[in-house]
């Protein structure tokens, strides 16, 4: 049964994908779950340099938790097209629940230490490696309608910003008064909000793709390889990701060391950037135009890497919260519309895996990114290696320049622009 929905007319334009009920819950739920992750993710970076100090120990760490969406990401991607996506998807947050209890369990009783923060890192990317891609092509199923499909993904990436800009300092604020096991324990909790929309949607099962596993991925890697416009997208989201979201992984050296402040200024610095994405997800949610993406995407992609050299020069707090609020702003519009343009051009029956192929690039370059950052930081400083993002970025950019045009009119020629 397709999402049912209320008159249009009575949801604003930028919200206009929330008419569908299938999609208001999913987006309850999800909103919950994306909280709880946050504030995993930032208790688990402070636990990190607390005990160790190291900066590599933190890019390593990064490495393990996202490595898992390059290498599993794109098989994943052909396995869950042969199966119902929304079944997967309830199983993958029960085990992501219990993957957050044991590392409360672990850190709450001291016998978690760097080799079992790298094990569990690495576990909780097998399972994002299916979770993401899961997530992200039901998507087009909690809308009847592929007019509304783009703002789906825009209010669904905003759900991912607002979290990062309230989790943080959230996270931040708990860490001064509780444990980091209690933020883990917290996380747990918040799997079920997803788990309990996905159990009261009303749906079809979804379309099953036919034939072995390797047959699917060969298809869906043809299809990708055979359209010039889709690989340079897929080229530019390596590129923003291997150099600007690398910034995660340093974010701690810069609180504690260049800041000489705490878990709080942590949060503060990844509360900005948040903002930042936040505010990008906002923008894209109130464009409808598909082929004007590309500019905002290049645009963004730009202020990114001036935003690096900025954060990597700044020794006020002030003016690197502005960095982050910029940089936040413009990775968040350069994935995200990367993201929209790409769904919008894929068939139906080929989503899947052609998410799962762009999360693979997303996410398994943020973590080879994060861990050439923490090495570098290790040995040169945590501003060299931010600079050195930003040098790498700009020069992507001066190549990408002259394509952008042909780019939009490429887009413009195969899609058909929502209204």
């Amino acid at each position: 049964m397709q999402s049912s929905t209320s008159d249009s007319r009575a949801w604003p334009p930028a919200i206009r994908a929330l008419r569908h009920r299938n999609f208001r819950l999913y987006f309850a739920g999800q909103a919950i779950s994306t909280l709880g992750s946050w504030l995993q993710q930032v208790a688990l970076a402070w636990l990190i340099y607390r005990l160790t100090g190291s900066a590599a120990l933190l890019g390593v760490t990064t490495f393990a938790a996202l490595l898992p969406q390059l290498l599993v990401g794109p098989l994943a991607g052909a396995w869950i097209d042969r199966h119902d996506k929304r079944r997967l998807l309830i199983g993958v947050q029960g085990l992501l629940g219990l993957q957050a209890i044991g590392l409360a369990v672990l850190t709450a009783t001291e016998l978690i230490g760097p080799t079992l923060i790298v094990a569990m890192a690495a576990l909780l990317g097998i399972l994002n490696a299916f979770d993401t891609p899961l997530r992200q092509s039901l998507l087009s199923q909690f809308v009847s309608g592929k007019e509304d499909l783009p703002n789906a993904l825009a209010l669904n990436a905003m759900l991912f910003n607002s979290s990062r800009f309230i989790g943080p300092p959230l996270a931040g604020l708990l860490l001064g008064f509780t444990t980091e096991a209690a933020c883990f324990a917290l996380n747990a909790l918040s799997y079920l909000g997803l788990a309990a929309g996905l159990l009261v949607i009303r749906m079809a099962p979804t379309p099953r793709a036919q034939g072995s596993t390797s047959h699917v991925f060969r298809e869906g890697l043809s299809y990708i390889a055979s359209r010039p416009v889709i690989r340079l997208m897929m080229v530019s989201v390596l590129v923003i990701n291997l150099t600007a979201s690398s910034y995660a992984v340093l974010l701690p050296v810069f609180a504690k060391d260049i800041f000489a402040g705490d878990a709080r200024t942590l949060g503060w610095l990844w509360g900005a950037a948040g903002l930042g994405s936040l505010l990008g997800t906002l923008f894209l949610a109130n464009r409808h135009a598909l082929p004007s993406l590309v500019k905002a995407i290049m645009a963004c992609a730009l202020a990114s890497g001036a935003a690096l050299l900025g954060f990597a020069a700044s020794t006020q707090l002030a003016l690197s919260l502005l960095a982050m609020a910029v940089l936040g702003f413009g990775i968040s519009t350069c994935n995200v519309g990367t993201n929209i343009l790409l769904q919008s051009l894929a068939p139906e029956h080929l989503r899947g895996r052609v998410v799962a192929l762009y999360t693979s690039t997303r996410f398994g370059f943020d973590a080879i990114g994060g861990l050439l950052a923490g090495i570098l930081a290790e040995h040169f400083g945590a501003p060299i290696a931010m600079a050195t993002a930003g040098v790498l970025l700009l020069g992507y950019c001066i190549w990408l320049l002259p394509r952008q045009r042909w780019l939009g009119r490429e887009i413009a020629a195969t899609t058909e622009v929502p209204h």
